[in-house]
């Protein structure tokens, strides 16, 4: 094993009725005043906003909401719920829904913890806080893992950019997560998620760093895993134990335990992120869009790396390194396809782009091409441009 360092906070309720335990778990932590965030209506229809506010109710902890949660999580809300967390005095941030909400969550958290800062400056890296209000998390959707993670995304609709934050300050106190909450769930979103959990792994499984044989163990696993129950759950989303593998895979994929002892590339991300941004297309399907072009293009690098995924994770035989490698990106693809995602540019909703639009994605994903991208095979704006372009195509 290389050396690392691994911080996990967060407690975690798993199972059957864990969201009843909201105001019990609150209380446990010391706090009294919690700010609600969440999206839509779904959480209201269904009833569960009600079993959150009753379970707050019987610990006498008192709350106020902050609703309309988008995916591609704005930053004009969160900008809204910093006013209101900071107005009501909040003490937690209780996130009802998916990532964009827990996103959303800790953006709220990280601003009312530093009211003279403004958020979008510490998403951007122009500002550095060491502290955050704490977070709570009623997990909805098996995806993002921003239940357990160190991340947040936000998106400026006025600029179109869409930025990530890092930092363990806003890892929750806690996260209830119940797999039924999850069987509603649009069939597209299920797919997206199960690809968002899938690449929290890719992205950190090639990286130029070996010999961390357990992470390697661990990370082939937990793919394997989403693979197999993605499957089971697409055709049934009310099997119980494919939802609930599917959950706890979310979870241990943006941790940090599949990543343990070597770098994250999150090269695809940073591509998915200038798409998601500008065009607000779904997250999991920026990233099924540009996957198979960046292994193409990255692939010779370390194809014994490709062999490996394809035998342990695809269980392909061995044809040699570098046509294993080919079949372990086809194989990804056809998962992707399985699920309906898109495995390039002109099948999502924008269709094929101009050769102006890809520019001007790989100038910002690179700040104007003064940063390199990834580590496994570094991208500076033209290598962006060329795996944009590699994806542009129906």
């Amino acid at each position: 094993m290389q050396k690392f360092v691994q911080y996990m906070p967060t407690k975690i309720v798993f199972g059957k009725d864990a969201e009843k335990e909201a105001g019990k778990l609150a209380k446990e932590f010391g706090f009294s005043r919690v700010l609600l965030v969440y999206g839509g209506g779904s959480v209201v229809r269904s009833g569960l906003l009600g079993r959150i506010k009753a379970s707050l109710d019987g610990e006498g902890i008192v709350f106020q909401e902050l609703s309309g949660v988008q995916p591609n999580p704005r930053l004009s809300l969160a900008r809204e719920g910093v006013k209101r967390a900071i107005d009501f005095q909040a003490e937690l941030i209780l996130a009802v829904g998916g990532g964009s909400v827990i996103d959303t969550a800790k953006a709220v958290a990280v601003g009312a913890a530093n009211p003279e800062t403004d958020i979008w400056d510490v998403w951007m890296g122009k500002a550095s806080v060491t502290e955050a209000k704490p977070v709570g998390a009623v997990l909805t959707i098996s995806a993002a893992g921003s239940e357990m993670s160190d991340s947040a995304v936000l998106t400026n609709a006025e600029t179109g950019k869409k930025a990530g934050f890092n930092s363990d300050i806003v890892r929750p106190k806690f996260a209830l997560m119940n797999p039924e909450l999850t069987y509603t769930l649009p069939k597209y979103q299920l797919s997206c998620g199960i690809v968002d959990i899938l690449m929290h792994t890719l992205e950190r499984y090639f990286t130029p760093v070996s010999g961390n044989q357990l992470t390697d163990e661990i990370a082939e696993g937990l793919m394997r895993t989403v693979i197999k129950n993605g499957k089971i759950a697409y055709e049934n989303q009310e099997d119980y134990d494919a939802m609930s593998e599917i959950m706890w895979c979310g979870s241990l994929s943006h941790n940090n335990l599949t990543g343990l002892g070597r770098p994250k590339d999150f090269a695809c991300h940073k591509l998915g992120h200038e798409i998601g941004g500008m065009f607000d297309e779904a997250h999991g399907a920026t990233l099924s869009a540009v996957w198979g072009s960046w292994a193409r293009y990255v692939y010779k690098l370390d194809a014994a790396r490709f062999a490996r995924f394809g035998r342990n994770v695809w269980k392909i035989e061995d044809k040699g390194e570098e046509e294993t490698a080919v079949l372990a990106i086809e194989a990804t693809e056809e998962f992707f396809r399985f699920l309906h995602m898109p495995t390039c540019i002109g099948e999502m909703k924008i269709g094929v782009l101009s050769d102006d639009a890809l520019r001007k994605m790989a100038d910002s994903a690179t700040k104007g091409d003064t940063v390199k991208l990834g580590c496994f095979k570094k991208l500076g704006a033209q290598e962006m441009y060329e795996i944009y372009k590699a994806a542009n195509h129906e």
